[in-house]
């Protein structure tokens, strides 16, 4: 997933603005962030930790330009050496690149770039996006043509700020996986994963960034080029479920009345006779507004959640997302002991969240607990920037839902449809979305895995 943003300020406060973009976009990646400066030279600091451990006010030197970085690993490890921004030297100058996705072709672009000469310092394949760009960069100037050749080599995700000396270019990749928009502030512009980093900066939001579009800030000014036809549009359906902020607004929908209209939907499909309505906090909150309020049930806390814990889905291993569990959320007792609850959350991916969480409520006396899905069971593999990267690590992909209500220990277990999913974000103006973790079809072909089509990939 990670997030990206890239400002241009005329009063050369670009990095203070990067930093505070970051800072709302943390939820997309919490092991690393890196800014880089742009100012008569180009500078970068970054290390692994949260935005407010890695920068103090020193960091963020006077520049005019800056792009910046959080992360969240699908390919290369949780190290520093794969932290971002990638700056990489050429002939016409330092480059760097901020990455928001995932090249389904990495293995094999790396072994061309490494026959032609190219080092690499990072196993992660962002990398291998900045050594691309300063081979063509040495032979062409126009971005359209930059983009369009870019964009030949690269299959998978891939939204990206990259800032070339002073000059910002930040484009989405032909198929829209990833959000990028862009906003107006009072000295420049912002562009960044979601429109909440734009709203952070008093902002005003002017577009989101087409699939197949760039947007280039040069001397002050913004324009918009297009490189390459959109075929066929697969906006990732698991922002509107789980990643994105519910205060961002993602390709014309707003994330808060997505979710919640994922709750009422959810209601309608799967009633159940109980006391009150309940969330798994924070991402299950919004969904269970909706359920709440189409069930005619009250919403009530059954849980709270320790705020300095970060999201334990996008923890990077297995062992510290069980155990961070246990630190992140906290029975309310007195609500819970003799009560039926209908509790929300916005998906079950490993179950480990859910199946402790059902325990803990159990344990503080609940009599009934219904366990309510504000999405369709994740069977497949996602290889576009959601680190879903096995059937073997997915729940729904080895059980039928009985077993996993059986796993998860609640009295019943249901999920949204996919009908119903796509019925919720349809009825805000929302269509063609990437559903292959629901489906197991991919928009793009991937190693190992049907085409859209069902042909093989070769």
């Amino acid at each position: 997933m990670c997030g990206i943003a890239g400002v241009y300020s005329e009063r050369s406060l670009a990095g203070e603005k990067v930093y505070y973009a970051l800072f709302s976009l943390q939820h997309r990646g919490q092991e690393s962030a890196g800014i880089a400066f742009y100012s008569e030279t180009l500078r970068y600091k970054k290390q692994m930790g949260l935005v407010s451990e890695v920068f103090n006010k020193e960091d963020l030197i006077p520049a005019k330009y800056a792009i910046g970085h959080v992360r969240y690993s699908t390919t290369g490890l949780s190290r520093l050496e794969n932290a971002q921004p990638f700056v990489v030297k050429s002939k016409v100058g330092n480059i760097a690149v901020a990455h928001n996705g995932n090249l389904v072709n990495h293995t094999e672009l790396r072994k061309e770039l490494e026959n032609e000469g190219s080092v690499f310092t990072s196993d992660s394949d962002s990398e291998i996006i900045a050594q691309l760009l300063s081979k063509i960069l040495l032979r062409e100037d126009d971005y359209r043509i930059l983009l369009q050749e870019l964009n030949s080599k690269l299959v998978g995700s891939h939204s990206c700020v990259l800032l070339i000396n002073d000059i910002i270019v930040a484009y989405r990749d032909p198929v829209g996986f990833r959000p990028l928009c862009v906003g107006e502030l009072e000295d420049g512009y912002i562009i960044c994963s979601e429109s909440c980093a734009i709203d952070a900066l008093e902002g005003n939001f002017i577009k989101d960034i087409e699939p197949g579009e760039a947007a280039i800030v040069e001397n002050g000014e913004l324009e918009f080029i297009k490189f390459a036809k959109c075929k066929r549009r697969a906006v990732c359906i698991f922002e509107y479920i789980y990643f994105a902020r519910p205060d961002s607004i993602i390709d014309g929908i707003n994330v808060y009345r997505a979710r919640t209209e994922m709750g009422k939907i959810l209601a309608g499909e799967s009633p159940a006779d109980a006391d009150f309505v309940s969330a798994v906090p924070d991402s299950g909150i919004t969904a269970a507004i909706g359920y709440a309020s189409s069930s005619k049930l009250p919403y009530m806390e059954c849980l709270i959640k320790n705020r300095y814990i970060g999201r334990t889905f996008i923890m990077p291993k297995q062992e510290l997302r069980e155990l961070l569990v246990k630190f992140k959320v906290n029975v309310i007792r007195e609500n819970v002991r003799g009560k039926r609850i209908v509790l929300v959350d916005d998906s079950i991916v490993r179950a480990t969240t859910s199946k402790r969480i059902v325990e803990m409520i159990r344990k503080a006396g609940a009599r009934e607990i219904h366990f309510r899905v504000g999405s369709p069971p994740i069977i497949a593999p996602c290889y576009f920037g959601i680190d879903m990267k096995t059937r073997k690590e997915l729940v729904a992909a080895n059980h039928s839902v009985e077993e996993i209500r059986e796993i998860v220990g609640a009295d019943s277990l249901c999920y949204l449809s996919l009908k119903g999913l796509l019925s919720a974000l349809k009825r805000l103006g929302g269509e063609d979305f990437c559903i292959a973790c629901l489906t197991g079809r991919y928009p793009v072909p991937v190693p190992g895995e049907l085409t859209e089509e069902g042909e093989p990939e070769h």
